[in-house]
């Protein structure tokens, strides 16, 4: 008869199984036996509960070993020794994705080693999975598709022939095995050697609640030893067999009833634990939860009332992620007010880790992070990242910035000065238009506007990077070559004043993880084709993906100590652990449970078929923690925000049901008050007011007396603007990276047609077409205009000059310029109100007689004629007024004639509209009532009451404004309309 047993759910498990070793056998035999557990995590944690049980004692522990280490610490050499080794994990992707590259895209397959590596993964996940399963690709693949998808499946098995036969042939010719097939063998060989001859000590199995056929054979063997037995965690033995038989794969239970069908049990072979063990629950607790997710066809059972206890149980509901991080936060921090409690979160959202892990730091708490951190999100590996990204993009502006700024970035200089200096490269090189392509183009631009400090940190940067220079010019390279340059150089940008780069790189336990892990691909790089440099972010980002590192650098500048009664668990971190209080947070669908994902082979019905595990099998997983961690602590918090991402969250379906069998019953979980916490935690004191929208006033002596018509439309329609740059002398900074935008094609049309018109003046020379297009490529050479916004712009310009010289033949058919002045500057004085007008126009020809015309270019969207005549565009009328008033040297006679020429280049390449000829208002009138409009704008704002206004009218505002954000428009704007919506 198998020796089966189980502890309660509202138990502590390992307690258990400590207090009942110490109290049955005698100290000279405590530590003569073996515990089997599924995880070194829970046998690390059998180790501290021997010393609970034990009062602190010293004691000699028996053997405690994980199932899942076999290979590390083998309980025989029955068979071990005949085993060839397992493959490397890195040796075997870089095999898999040169055997996947070696296809050059053939069957979907990819071209690029970063793709192919992240392929390679999901194939040794593949194998892994067919070999725990104990099945044979080979032999199962080609019938895992219906008739309908043969053709489509055709291709993916041509594909899938890595695994069934080239990788075996090849680890057949190593003399290799997958790591999963030497897991399986050595759980064969141990259950066949403890069969033929079972051990002379104690063995007990404990804590699986799943696994795979090979556990189920090695616990069945345990099962049936003299001295031996296995020991089952939160089984429900009161559950009816025919609601047992009826259990999905998505079912709390459904891995124990795989595993009990796997040893040959039934739910009445179990006996209960020989030991009454510590309760740390309400006993009905497991009750309730079991009630609540009962299979659909057992949910009659909730017709029957029922009593149900929900002491300590709790839900949170948080607005959103972040409140949720902080509510969790002060729940860990508000049990460590009880003495000697213990507190934990249990979450499988390494995000939601991070976000309480930050918000426990405002208390100076630093928890027990036992799931660690992934390795390419620690400091040496970010900047590694970040130092491909730049050598791939040939220094651009922005992955060079993020490199330089990064806190391991010095260049041998100490990393302040070298995070000023790249301020100094920033400002003078790197915002607005992107400079030439690497180092030469930065070299180039530098030498026009850099200061010393950055022209320094140019030659620092030159000389860090120098092992990566070849990969920036290089059509293709390496693989192997392109890491180790980047290694090389991120060692010597690493370096500071007084401290070599490879000491502070490699430091700490992410640098010595991320060294690991990089010295084993660069060992097994060399098997990868040519690639270009395009690669190298991507492959450097999947070889360091799915690496986790436990990491102290959060304890660095504190007491260097964990906090020892608050910890952060993920979900096979915290299986069999307890504590006083347990808080499950992230609890929505696709994050706990997980999504079911099938992978990329295969849908669910085809991996039914190939006999793999149902994707379902990992929710059924996910349940049992759920439930098991739900019965771990005294008062166990149930967290799922209303808000994920920015969208409504679905709640998990755990929750869902036990909602459904509360409220079923008149009942509800009782709210936890940690979220009304948070909330309260961060508000001011007093009502929140909303921000004003800013009054400036300053005095009179220290508003501008001089402004450009240009500047004359901003004064009316964003003032706050003229105040920000001409009273506070500030200046909006170019973007990084600016894309050369429609002002930047403006200012190559004006710029053409002033060198044209300066080389020709009046005169109209033979072909002007061509020299016009000429002179406006000229301009946009020398503008150093990218090579493919050029080729985009250089057909515009060429349509524009065809329309300029067309147009301008029909315009001198009727009068002849006398003089053309081209970007003319003038200025105009009003004495009275002690204020100086400047302005530029594009283009003032001369006609005799006829009076003066006024021609104004305009590439983008043009005013419209109701905003010219109600004063709001008032640029052409103001320049006419300057005319009129001879502020441009050289130019007189009456304006006759205001008119744009909207050039686009497009399918209409320009256009002249002509101001004032059909609305009855002369360009007399609308010259006078410009000036009377500017010379009342300049008394009202002499006035030390007026002020400088942002929008003061948002029908009028700016379609794009430089100080809004200073203005904090955004804010206060918003808050007038929830103001207004509130009356």
């Amino acid at each position: 008869m198998l020796n089966l047993l189980h502890i309660p759910p509202h138990a502590s498990f390992l307690d258990a199984i400590a207090a009942e070793w110490l109290d049955t056998l005698s100290p000279a035999d405590i530590p003569g036996g073996l515990i089997l557990l599924p995880t070194r995590r829970a046998a690390r944690s059998l180790a501290e509960a021997f010393l609970r049980v034990s009062g602190g004692r010293p004691l000699l522990l028996p053997r405690i070993v994980a199932l899942g280490a076999l290979d590390e610490a083998p309980l025989t050499l029955a068979g071990a020794l005949d085993l060839p080794p397992a493959v490397d994990p890195a040796r075997r992707a870089a095999e898999l994705s040169r055997l996947i590259l070696a296809m050059a895209g053939a069957n979907g397959a990819p071209t690029g080693a970063d793709a192919a590596w992240k392929l390679a993964v999901e194939l040794a996940r593949l194998m892994d999975e067919a070999e725990r399963a104990e099945i044979n690709l080979a032999e199962r693949l080609p019938d895992a598709a219906d008739a309908d998808f043969a053709a489509h499946w055709n291709a993916t098995l041509q594909f899938l022939r890595i695994v069934t036969h080239a990788w075996p042939d090849w680890l057949a010719a190593e003399r290799l095995m997958n790591p999963a097939q030497r897991q399986v063998a050595l759980l064969n060989a141990q259950a066949a050697a403890w069969q033929a001859e079972p051990p002379p000590f104690r063995v007990l199995a404990a804590g699986t609640t799943g696994g795979i056929p090979a556990v189920a054979r090695l616990l069945r063997v345990v099962a049936n030893m003299p001295d031996g037995s296995v020991v089952l965690p939160g089984v429900d033995v009161s559950m009816p067999p025919e609601v047992w038989d009826a259990l999905d794969e998505a079912h709390p239970q459904s891995g124990l009833k795989r595993l009990l069908n796997g040893l040959g049990a039934q739910l009445g072979d179990i006996r209960p634990w020989p030991v009454s063990p510590r309760s740390l629950v309400p006993t009905d607790r497991a009750d309730l939860l079991g009630r609540a997710l009962l299979p659909a066809k057992a949910l009659g059972a909730w017709r029957t009332p029922q009593t149900v206890n929900l002491d300590g149980l709790f839900r949170l509901s948080p607005a959103d992620q972040h409140q949720e991080a902080a509510a969790i936060a002060l729940v860990l921090r508000g049990a460590l007010e009880t003495s000697g409690a213990r507190a934990a979160l249990v979450t499988p959202d390494r995000e939601l880790a991070a976000r309480v892990t930050a918000e426990l730091a405002r208390f100076g708490i630093v928890a027990d992070d036992s799931a660690g951190e992934t390795l390419a999100d620690t400091p040496p590996a970010v900047f590694l990242r970040l130092l491909a990204r730049a050598v791939a993009d040939q220094l651009a502006p922005v992955p060079l910035l993020a490199l330089l700024k990064h806190p391991l970035a010095s260049a041998g200089l100490p990393p302040a000065t070298c995070r000023a200096a790249s301020r100094s490269l920033e400002l003078a090189i790197l915002r607005g238009p992107r400079p030439p392509q690497g180092l030469t183009g930065l070299r180039m631009k530098l030498d026009v506007e850099g200061t010393p400090a950055a022209l320094d940190l140019l030659a620092r940067l030159e000389s860090c990077l120098e092992p990566a220079i070849r990969i920036m010019t290089a059509p293709e390279e390496r693989p192997f070559n392109m890491l180790a340059a980047i290694v090389q150089a991120g060692e010597r940008l690493a370096a500071t004043d007084d401290t070599p780069g490879p000491a502070r790189l490699w430091a700490a336990e992410e640098g010595e993880a991320l060294a690991t892990q990089l010295a084993a691909v660069l060992a097994v790089f060399p098997v990868l084709p040519d690639q270009k440099r395009r690669t190298l972010p991507g492959l450097l980002d999947a070889v360091l993906e799915g690496i986790a590192v436990r990491s102290r650098r959060a304890l660095r500048g504190r007491d260097g100590v964990e906090h020892p009664r608050v910890f952060i668990w993920g979900l096979l971190e915290a299986r069999l652990q307890t504590a006083e209080t347990i808080v499950l947070g992230g609890l929505t669908e696709a994050v706990w449970p997980r999504a079911t994902d099938p992978g990329p082979w295969m849908s669910r019905l085809m991996r039914i078929k190939a006999g793999l595990p149902s994707p379902e099998e990992a929710v059924g997983q996910d349940a049992h923690d759920f439930v098991a961690a739900a019965c771990a602590a005294p008062e166990v918090i149930l967290s799922c925000p209303r808000r994920r991402d920015g969208a409504p969250a679905v709640p998990a379906r755990w929750l869902t049901r036990l909602d459904a069998f509360l409220a079923g019953n008149g009942l509800a979980l009782p709210e936890h008050p940690a979220a009304a916490w948070a909330e309260a935690l961060d508000r001011p004191d007093g009502p929140a007011r909303p921000v004003a929208a800013p009054r400036p006033c300053p005095a009179v002596a220290l508003r501008p007396r001089r402004l450009s018509v240009t500047e004359i439309e901003t004064w009316l329609r964003d003032p706050y603007a003229i105040y920000a740059r001409h009273i506070l002398r500030l200046r909006s900074l170019d973007p990084i990276d600016q894309s050369t935008d429609a002002a930047d094609y403006g200012s190559l049309v004006h710029g053409g047609i002033h060198r044209f018109l300066g080389a020709h003046g009046t005169a109209w020379p033979p072909g002007a077409a061509a020299r016009l297009r000429e002179a406006l490529h000229t301009e946009m050479k020398e503008a150093g205009i990218r090579a493919a916004l050029e080729a985009w712009w250089r057909p515009r310009l060429d349509r524009i000059a065809d329309w300029v010289a067309e147009h301008e033949i029909g315009r001198r058919g009727q009068n002849i310029p006398a003089a053309i002045f081209s970007e003319m500057a003038g200025k105009w004085e009003l004495p009275e109100q002690r204020f100086l007008l400047t302005g530029r126009a594009d283009r003032i020809e001369s006609l005799g007689e006829a009076g003066l015309v006024i021609l104004d270019y305009k590439t983008g969207t043009l005013p419209s004629k109701a905003q010219v005549e109600a004063g709001l565009a008032p640029q052409l009328p103001l320049e006419a007024a300057m005319a009129a008033a001879g502020a441009f040297a050289g130019v007189t006679g009456e304006v006759t004639q205001l008119a744009y020429w909207h050039l686009t280049g497009g399918p209409t390449p320009g256009e002249q509209v002509a101001l004032f000829t059909k609305s009855g208002q002369s360009i007399a009138e609308a010259v006078t009532s410009a000036t009377e409009r500017l010379r009342a704008r300049i008394e009202a704002f002499d006035d030390p009451a007026s002020c400088y206004l942002s929008h003061p009218d948002p029908s009028l505002a700016p379609r794009f404004s430089d100080f809004a954000q200073l203005a904090r428009v955004a804010e206060w704007s918003v808050a007038g309309d929830d103001e207004s919506e509130a009356a």
